[in-house]
């Protein structure tokens, strides 16, 4: 026999409704929670390109007008942001500053590296420093402001700004000068060759392509070509 409550129900039927119930309402916070998740990815997705915007704008600030010069303000206009919403993403200008400059160093020093552990044979290292040259300049100009500010107001930076920054700057110049002294000790270059202004030269001279180079009259491939014959051969005729 089945027992009848207040209102009709059997005591099975009272049970399945409320399994029912208990049911849709895990179906329903589940919902909850995946929309709530969803709107989180969402939130996180602007806010890196908003960061992202943010960066760009003021490398290219800095690039064209330089670190004092360029104001917080600036950048936000560029940007198209309030000034205020800037802080949302970044304490100050030194903070902005810090990232272009880690953003621009680490992009060159991360597809140098890849260039040379990638040359098949681990002794040929003209063939190495052909690639390494390649490399620095493709990132020369695919990540410009980024490196061009970089290189251009390193030097004019509060001592601060700059010593932050040192311990990348020298991996990326021990890696160069270990290759170049690989490369004397192994017979392809000058025994009398001073190794450090060497590598000084050597990314002063690409460095400075960005300043000069008109994509219009030849390929970045045929100025990595003919860099990279003027650092094996020279200008001299002998």
């Amino acid at each position: 026999m089945i027992w009848k409550g207040t209102y009709g129900w059997s005591k099975h039927t009272s049970l399945d409704v409320k399994k029912r119930h208990g049911e849709a309402s895990r179906i329903v916070i589940k919902k909850v929670q995946s929309d709530v998740m969803q709107d989180d990815k969402n939130t996180v997705r602007k806010s890196e390109r908003t960061r992202q915007t943010i960066l760009n704008a003021a490398a290219k600030l800095f690039k064209e007008r330089g670190y004092t010069a360029t104001t917080l303000r600036d950048v936000a206009d560029e940007a198209g942001l309030k000034a205020g919403s800037i802080y949302y993403h970044f304490a100050s200008k030194d903070e902005i500053m810090d990232e272009v400059l880690d953003t621009g160093l680490r992009a060159v020093y991360e597809a140098v590296k890849a260039a040379k552990n990638a040359c098949d044979d681990d002794e040929n290292y003209l063939a190495m420093i052909e690639a390494c040259v390649h490399a620095h300049l493709k990132v020369l100009f695919t990540q410009g402001d980024f490196v061009s500010a970089n290189i251009r107001l390193y030097n004019q930076l509060p001592k601060e700004i700059q010593e932050r920054h040192h311990t990348l700057r020298r991996e990326y110049g021990n890696m160069w000068d270990t290759l170049l002294l690989n490369a004397q000790k192994a017979g392809f270059l000058h025994s009398d060759l001073e190794i450090v202004p060497a590598r000084q030269f050597i990314l002063g001279s690409l460095n400075w392509t960005v300043e000069w180079y008109d994509d219009s009259k030849y390929s970045l491939e045929a100025l990595a070509t003919r860099c990279v014959s003027l650092i094996a051969r020279g200008i001299y005729s002998n």
